[in-house]
């Protein structure tokens, strides 16, 4: 009998009604709670939060594989994905992977020597591990060709499968905006998808909807894959009910399985700061804190623990 690391089931994912495919699913009633998206972002999030979030998040891209073993930046935030790994035992990993303008060469099997790097140091965490291929994979600011999207796509998922690596869970990212083409343009499958991911940020919750029925159609668990009150922000009093009263309203209606709040000062980054996204750091405003630290702390949302592998079908070889 094959173990749970290997296939990355519990009874809790079928029980769900995932069916055998998806990878690492909260038991029904529980949501994954991680934060991200910078390693400054994170740790402030932890002085303030006494509670560990269950997973962290960070990004690389396939043209280098940057901020794995060593720190990087390319302007918004030190990404160093070991460094996060290694000072937070008993949590989760969700990467985002950028391939912006290589899509292509991903596909024609040019960047193998970087997906290989990516695969064995995934391997090596000894942990659940969720990958955003391509994430954002219909934003206009991404222009991903779909024909290429899904060619990238099965391939690195194959190079992957090729590699044993067996921690990994593949999710298929929306902007989760306004439509130019239907969503399954760029579906790579079901054999090649475990979750579903859309960006939660100041959008109509309308535009998610296409995403949330999708997922349902092809049985797979959603996760909010970033999330993050853009304009609003955390400074103001009113905060909470403009943003966060209904994006928790949107989990429970929508039985969302994981959320990632990017706990970020967007004015304070070079890469960000001409956008005037703001401050949608959770510590900014102490009221916004403690209601936080109100909703996150119930049962319902998994943070680090011993047993959380375990919940996820994950067991640690």
């Amino acid at each position: 009998m094959l173990k749970a690391a290997i296939v990355g089931l519990s009874l809790a994912t079928v029980a769900a009604g995932y069916g055998a495919d998806p990878r690492f699913v909260p038991p029904p009633g529980k949501v994954l709670l991680l934060v991200g998206q910078s390693v400054d972002d994170i740790q402030d999030y932890q002085k303030k939060v006494s509670t560990n979030p269950g997973g962290l998040m960070g990004y690389t891209s396939v043209e280098r594989a940057e901020g794995l073993k060593l720190p990087a930046d390319e302007g918004g935030g030190t990404q160093h994905l070991q460094k996060l790994i290694d000072k937070n035992p008993d949590t989760v990993l969700q990467i985002g992977l950028w391939m912006v303008n290589d899509a292509a060469n991903v596909a024609r099997e040019k960047m193998d020597p970087q997906l290989d790097q990516l695969s064995a140091w995934i391997q090596n965490t000894h942990r659940p591990v969720y990958l955003r291929i391509g994430y954002e994979f219909d934003g206009p600011h991404n222009h991903y060709p779909p024909e290429d999207y899904i060619q990238a796509y099965h391939h690195i998922v194959d190079r992957f499968r090729k590699n044993g690596v067996s921690n990994v869970a593949f999710v298929w990212h929306s902007y989760a905006s306004r439509l130019t083409r239907p969503l399954t343009d760029w579906y790579p499958g079901d054999d090649y998808v475990d979750w579903f991911g859309i960006s939660y940020f100041n959008q109509p919750q309308s535009y998610m909807q296409p995403m949330i029925d999708l997922a349902k159609a092809h049985g797979k668990p959603v996760m909010i894959a970033e999330g993050s009150p853009w304009v609003i922000q955390t400074k103001y009093a009113n905060s909470w009910n403009l943003w966060f009263k209904p994006l928790f309203k949107f989990i429970a209606a929508n039985d969302i399985k994981a959320l990632c709040y990017i706990n970020c000062n967007w004015d304070t980054t070079p890469q960000f700061r001409h956008q005037r996204w703001g401050d949608t750091r959770i510590q900014s405003n102490a009221e916004i804190l403690k209601q936080w630290l109100d909703e996150t702390g119930q049962d319902r949302y998994l943070k680090a623990s011993p047993d959380l592998y375990k919940s996820l079908g994950y067991f640690n070889e």
